[in-house]
């Protein structure tokens, strides 16, 4: 869904750039796309935040669950193709692959910039610096690993334009 809206509305810098059509909300303090209903699932109309708060994040009640969501910006987990025979090790390997890339854990001259998804969903990820910390070294390389023990929280960042592998000149 949220590749088709970036098509939608092609060319963006950023999914940030795509405005909600939302009734009963102040627009100006809504950023991007997440809150339209925009799909319907089994005859009810749902939006991205729907269905990544309501249905997603309670159900499976799961931090590898934000490894599989993909918001089609450079700071988002890898896009992947997801199969119920293998959903265990493919939620594991995501998360492998986001925290040991730079987006998700990065060493800093001092500490260590963390991805935003770990403050957005802090409560995801235990709800403090040590169940972070736990749950980032599980999936961590060993150096990551030992970083992780050593060095303090610098902060978090996240990067909003659009993950897009297209040529910036417009050629294909």
């Amino acid at each position: 869904l949220t590749v088709a809206l970036v098509l939608e509305h092609y060319p963006i810098a950023s999914i940030r750039d795509v405005k909600s059509r939302v009734s009963g909300i102040d627009l100006k303090a809504l950023i991007g796309p997440w809150r339209e209903k925009r799909v319907d699932v089994a005859g009810r109309k749902l939006s991205l935040d729907d269905i990544e708060n309501g249905i997603m994040r309670p159900t499976f009640n799961d931090p590898r669950v934000h490894y599989a969501l993909n918001c089609a910006s450079v700071g988002c987990p890898d896009l992947r193709v997801w199969r119920a025979a293998s959903l265990e090790a493919d939620l594991d390997a995501a998360a492998r692959a986001y925290v040991n890339h730079p987006r998700g854990v990065a060493l800093a001259k001092r500490g260590l910039r963390l991805s935003s998804i770990y403050n957005w969903f802090a409560k995801d990820f235990g709800g403090d610096e040590a169940s972070l910390r736990t749950h980032l070294a599980s999936f961590a390389s060993p150096a990551l690993a030992e970083a992780l023990k050593a060095r303090p929280i610098e902060g978090y960042d996240y990067d909003w334009s659009l993950n897009d592998a297209a040529d910036p000149r417009g050629r294909p």
